[in-house]
């Protein structure tokens, strides 16, 4: 959400950012519905004083017995009431009209994010560790004999498309995989674990930008709740609507939940493996900081998830996302793309964003800066620390052996009751 008194007093400013996103002249239009809404407003004051200085007089005229005065006077005080309840009505509604077309409009950009049209565009940043150079053809993960356990027949018969049931060694390996994430996030990283639901209301999909540009991109009950998408937006959402203290900050948290994606427009995209998931989950970072904090907070949060796949050895690559690119709430996104042999390319297993004050505006989430003091917007920043499906296909991918079994980086042995390897049968050994 956007400050509408930012776009008044700097509409070029304004303009220039959303160039970059490919939207022409914005400005101009925002400015007419504010300036009509606010016209109706005044006018609205205006009847309202001389209705109220007509009510006065229809006293002193019954008083003086002027029956002629009295009743016009009676008269010009109903037709008052009737143009101020119009005049509100109007300003209500140009009103919503202003809110909802600043909701539709995406976030500032950072002045570092490059310009570009697509992903082609983004432009890398660093790489850690060297694809291992195999002596066989390396296959795709739901090719290996290790990853028997990940069943897509079965999915597919209870749900559909786009699902998978993971059975023995894969199950195991996954959970150890989101439990090993957590210690080191909370343990060592400091961050706060949470445990949240994965049903919301409505209004807190607004609060995080899925609402109301994105509504296809989520599932929506019956009853009204929306199933998150990412803990991003429970996470974020806890200081939706309050004045949190500044000694408070900055508020780090982490959790491991289910996520829910309808995946519209991907038909034909990743249909093969468990890559891209109706349901899956994810371990996700958000921080609540003060504005002057933001900037190193982003980067730290990259670090962390930087440092998971660093811990796995799995090579990566981090990329910063180009306009062209950028989620529509996101001022500046980094991609960590970890290593697939099978694909012989590097796909997404992070994406860590920075939105200034952009979702605190939509949730009215602020802080105190010191006691008695105008309350400001706090900033926002989320993370995937990492996905686990997308690192469960990266620890079997990398790790794979000529004979379909899989060996096991050391630092997951410990969640493995201390087995190292998932044999070409499908069983931890």
């Amino acid at each position: 959400m956007h400050d509408i008194r930012t776009i008044r007093d700097n509409p070029g400013a304004f303009d220039a950012h959303m160039a970059r996103r490919g939207l022409a002249g914005v400005s101009g239009e925002v400015l007419a519905l504010d300036e009509a809404r606010r016209a109706a407003i005044q006018t609205a004051e205006t009847e309202q004083a001389e209705a109220n200085r007509a009510a006065k007089e229809v006293g002193a005229a019954k008083a003086r017995g002027d029956e002629a005065e009295f009743e016009r006077l009676r008269a010009l005080v109903a037709e008052k009431k009737a143009e101020i309840a119009r005049l509100n009505e109007e300003a209500k509604a140009r009103d919503a009209a202003l809110a909802d077309l600043l909701m539709g409009l995406p976030n500032l950009v950072a002045d570092d994010v490059p310009d570009g049209d697509s992903e082609d565009d983004n432009v890398e940043l660093r790489r850690w560790g060297t694809p291992r150079a195999f002596a066989f053809s390396p296959k795709e993960h739901y090719q290996l004999g290790a990853a028997r356990g990940l069943d897509f027949e079965t999915a597919a018969k209870l749900s559909g498309s786009r699902f998978v049931v993971l059975t023995g060694a894969m199950a195991r390996l996954h959970r150890a995989l989101a439990q090993f994430m957590l210690d080191v996030h909370v343990d060592e990283n400091g961050l706060c674990e949470a445990i949240t639901p994965v049903l919301v209301r409505e209004e807190m999909m607004y609060g995080t930008n899925q609402l109301p540009k994105f509504a296809a991109d989520s599932y929506k009950t019956e009853e009204g709740w929306w199933l998150i998408p990412t803990a991003e937006v429970t996470l974020t959402n806890f200081v939706n609507g309050e004045v949190v203290e500044a000694d408070s900050l900055p508020r780090r948290y982490v959790a491991h939940t289910q996520c829910f994606r309808s995946e519209a427009g991907s038909a034909g995209k990743d249909t093969a493996g468990m890559l891209r998931q109706h349901q899956f989950e994810k371990v996700e970072m958000v921080s609540i900081t003060r504005p002057e904090e933001s900037e190193a907070e982003h980067a730290a949060m990259t670090r962390r998830a930087e440092d998971i796949l660093e811990r796995l050895g799995l090579p990566y690559r981090t990329v910063i996302l180009c306009t062209g690119d950028l989620g529509f709430g996101a001022r500046r996104t980094h991609d960590i793309e970890v290593w697939l042999p099978g694909q012989q390319t590097y796909r997404e297993i992070s994406s860590v964003s920075t939105t200034g004050d952009f979702q605190a505006r939509r949730m009215n989430a602020r802080f105190r800066p010191e006691p008695g003091a105008k309350p400001e917007f706090v900033h926002t920043l989320n993370g995937s620390g990492v996905a686990v499906g997308r690192c469960l296909i990266a620890v079997l991918e990398n790790g794979q052996e000529e004979d379909g079994s899989v060996t096991l980086p050391e630092v997951l042995h410990p969640y493995l009751g201390g087995m190292s390897r998932i044999t070409a049968d499908g069983v931890l050994a």
